[in-house]
């Protein structure tokens, strides 16, 4: 069966090189019974690569089951893919038979392979060699004869390297490797993607189809799609059902696009790929200028910390210098004292190596005022954690991303500044 028969037969849309390689390859290794490690981003479709190859296997008549590895907990998964035996652990009043056991014959896919814990890799990698396993709390070993095809959207040959996925194993599912395209890798296929989302939304909601004009079209070409196919479809969905006028602008357009996915997948674009300056490149770059602003401020008032730091040790330094280190936040304070305390040791600060001692009454440090700018920095850091805040209606998780900091850190913001929300 060629490529084009298959694209019709399983509803697969597009023309791009990489799409039409990676359904040869699995039209060609379909009738085998070799392992399938399938690669790509999420939402680029790597399950319906996995329903082709057992479609066109002499096992299609057998059972097919998708099991997802990263929504099944850690303690639970032994008993899910090999079953386990009564009284095996707390909770099993009774036998269970494994996903291994129940598939006997059929194919077996294993999404997000990558999540799998260590212990039942090892598992996993003696049924693909010898086709055995053992129930949890049995000594008995089972016959099985699956299939295995897995898929992940992790870089497995990295985490081999870093001790979080077996080599053996990576190399036992990848006899075969199948690397499927993300969605921007194949902007071609983007318009007639969205056609046939649009036109089979239109149907459903009895609504007149979308029609995007040239403006759109560039927008909606140009946009990186950090969701891949999974979030075109979205996007022609909201627009089908929310757009009152079905022409589409490129303004229009960009009001169903989420911002902060957006300034996201642009920031993680390394530089080669990233859009250079023009006119339609820089379309989506506003967001991510504003982000790297206010990472700027925040930084900015680090490095003011870091320059009263190094001026405190020039005073009390009797004209010498020596290279600013580490000084506890309570060092850069102003000092105070009850009539019977000792006097302090001011850490890090030094005359000809000895430490400097401060009197009770010694002024050189006790009068401590911000720089103006330092004022004013704080001023605009609260006001852009307000912005951040009204933009995403209290939302502190998804200010805290727009900002640049953690959730924590937002937190104590809020509470320094005495912000309401």
């Amino acid at each position: 069966m060629d490529v084009q028969s298959i694209k019709n037969r399983f509803g697969i849309i597009g023309n791009s090189p990489a799409l039409n390689h990676a359904l040869s390859t699995a039209t060609q290794v379909a009738n085998t019974d070799l392992s399938v490690l399938i690669a790509g981003e999420s939402g680029v479709g790597k399950e319906a690569f996995s329903n082709i190859i057992h479609a066109l296997s002499a096992r299609k008549h057998n059972p097919f089951i998708a099991v997802n590895c990263g929504a099944i907990p850690e303690g639970t998964i032994d008993s899910e893919l090999f079953g386990h035996e009564k009284g095996s652990f707390t909770g099993a009043v009774d036998s269970r038979k494994g996903y291994f056991e129940t598939v006997n014959g059929g194919t077996i896919f294993l999404d997000e392979i990558g999540e799998m814990p260590l212990g039942t890799q090892a598992r996993l990698l003696r049924v693909l060699e010898t086709g055995e396993f053992i129930r949890v709390g049995s000594s008995k070993v089972q016959k099985t004869d699956v299939r295995v095809i897995a898929a992940t959207n992790r870089d497995l040959l990295e985490h081999t390297q870093n001790g979080k996925f077996r080599e053996d194993l990576y190399y036992r599912l990848s006899t075969v490797p199948i690397r499927v395209p993300a969605l921007r890798d194949r902007k071609e296929d983007i318009p007639l993607l969205f056609r046939k989302f649009s036109s089979d939304f239109a149907e459903r909601y009895k609504t007149q189809s979308v029609q995007l004009d040239a403006g759109a079209q560039q927008s909606l070409v140009n946009y990186p799609w950090p969701g891949n196919v999974r979030e075109l479809k979205n996007i022609a969905e909201q627009i089908s059902v929310l757009s009152t006028d079905k022409n589409i602008t490129s303004e229009s357009f960009k009001a169903f696009i989420p911002q902060r996915e957006t300034s996201r997948s642009l920031a993680l674009m390394p530089p080669a790929t990233a859009p250079s300056a023009g006119p339609q490149s820089n379309e989506y770059t506003s967001n991510t200028e504003r982000d790297i602003l206010y990472k700027l401020f925040f930084d900015l008032k680090k490095d003011m910390n870091e320059m009263k730091q190094m001026l405190f040790e020039l005073v009390h330094h009797q004209g010498g210098f020596t290279p600013p280190q580490p000084v506890a936040e309570a060092a850069l304070l102003p000092a105070t004292y009850n009539n019977n305390e000792a006097p302090a040791v001011i850490p890090q600060s030094y005359n000809n190596g000895t430490p400097i001692l401060i009197q009770p009454n010694d002024h050189r440090v006790d009068h401590h005022e911000d720089v103006e700018e330092s004022l004013m920095l704080a001023d605009r850091e609260k006001e852009f954690i307000v912005k951040a805040l009204k933009k995403h209606k209290g939302r502190r998780r998804d200010a805290a991303n727009e900002l640049g900091i953690s959730e924590r850190t937002l937190y104590r913001k809020i509470k320094e500044y005495d912000i309401v929300e």
